[in-house]
């Protein structure tokens, strides 16, 4: 795990990143100036378990991409799950608050991710353990409202006004981030059509 010091806010920006592209250097800049972050953690998973590893691209590859791209030396791209034996989000959290109790997390994600939350192994708790800031994404940015972790969490969102204060906070609690967004995306990117907007 990158190194860090004690009372930081450090953003938790996981995927498989097959490939990484701009789009995921928006929110991860986004997350930064937004969040008042002194870290973000671009989490390079071994693979999703809910998606098909058949076209995943070797895990060194998408970490070499992924650290061509993340220019600002505040991103620190890491692939410390391959370590951890495991790829399941809850698990990975436990393991990096316990190593790092004095440190405030927030987990940062797109808001495409939303639609598939609440399939995510033990989400509830994820939610429950550390503060989640998700960020604009073409084609997202109603359906969030729909979705069952806004629905299950709706009494502890925290206005986009007051995300700066969001690390600090305890948990539950969320907030969903507006502003500039990229239509690139890694399935698209891979079918060798990328859409960009």
């Amino acid at each position: 795990m990158p190194h860090v010091e004690p009372g930081m806010t450090v953003g938790l920006f996981g995927g498989s990143f097959n490939p990484p592209h701009d789009g995921h250097v928006l929110v991860a800049d986004i997350a930064l100036r937004r969040l008042r972050l002194d870290q973000l953690w671009w989490m390079v998973t071994p693979g999703n378990p809910l998606k098909s590893r058949r076209e995943l691209a070797p895990l060194a590859d998408r970490i070499a991409l992924s650290e061509t791209i993340a220019e600002n030396p505040r991103i620190k791209v890491t692939a410390f799950e391959q370590s951890l034996g495991q790829s399941y989000t809850a698990r990975t959290l436990e393991k990096i608050r316990a190593r790092n109790p004095a440190i405030h997390f927030v987990w940062v994600m797109g808001a495409d991710n939303l639609k598939t939350f609440d399939r995510w192994q033990r989400w509830q708790e994820i939610a429950r353990s550390v503060p989640i800031a998700i960020v604009d994404r073409p084609g997202a940015t109603l359906a969030y409202l729909s979705s069952k972790m806004a629905q299950t969490f709706d009494y502890a969102r925290v206005d986009e006004e007051d995300a700066a204060l969001l690390a600090r906070r305890p948990a539950p609690a969320w907030t969903f981030l507006h502003g500039p967004r990229s239509r690139l995306s890694s399935t698209a990117l891979r079918a060798g059509k990328p859409a960009r907007g």
